[in-house]
């Protein structure tokens, strides 16, 4: 698998209190995949972070490879218009990019999407868009099994860094 990206360690996680595994912090954590949310509020109380995502990774394993294209295919494109994005996307995606990498990642995600079939997922954890170029070129150069494997990989890992950052410091609230 590329990587794309720093990763937090998967070491047990608990968070103090339990605010940030509440069920409407989950759902934010993996907004606009309602059934995957559904599924996780369905098995019960999570503890932990890597509760959380264990389950997570679970379900995702259960669902058909339509059901998997169609949860990456919520996930909003990167260098998409700032005006459809949540808060947490548009903060993770970061700043303002040039006209020239922003039709670079224009084409390279339709370039993407004809290959594979589904949207491209990377976790930009506030990297520069111009950054994403080269990584989303690297992964047009895999097979399809492969680039479902990494862009379902980087959709919990954007999860899971969501989960992790709720718990924040004093009066912080990622999430929002």
């Amino acid at each position: 698998m590329a990587a794309s990206g720093a990763r937090r360690q998967s070491t047990p996680m608990r968070v103090a209190g339990t605010s940030a595994l509440d069920p409407g912090r989950i759902a934010l954590a993996f907004e606009r995949a309602p059934a995957l949310v559904d599924g996780l509020r369905a098995a019960g109380r999570h503890e932990t972070v890597d509760d959380v995502m264990d389950e997570a990774a679970r379900l995702i394993g259960g669902m058909s490879e339509d059901q998997r294209i169609a949860l990456l295919g919520a996930h909003p494109r990167i260098g998409a218009d700032p005006s459809g994005l949540s808060d947490a996307s548009a903060r993770e995606q970061g700043g303002e990019a040039g006209a020239a990498t922003m039709g670079d990642l224009a084409s390279l995600n339709a370039e993407y999407e004809r290959r594979f079939g589904f949207r491209f997922v990377v976790f930009v954890a506030g990297r520069p868009k111009s950054a994403m170029v080269p990584i989303l070129r690297e992964r047009l150069a895999h097979d399809r099994e492969t680039e479902m494997a990494i862009a379902i990989s980087e959709l919990l890992a954007i999860a899971r860094d969501r989960l992790a950052d709720a718990g924040g410091g004093p009066g912080r609230d990622p999430l929002r």
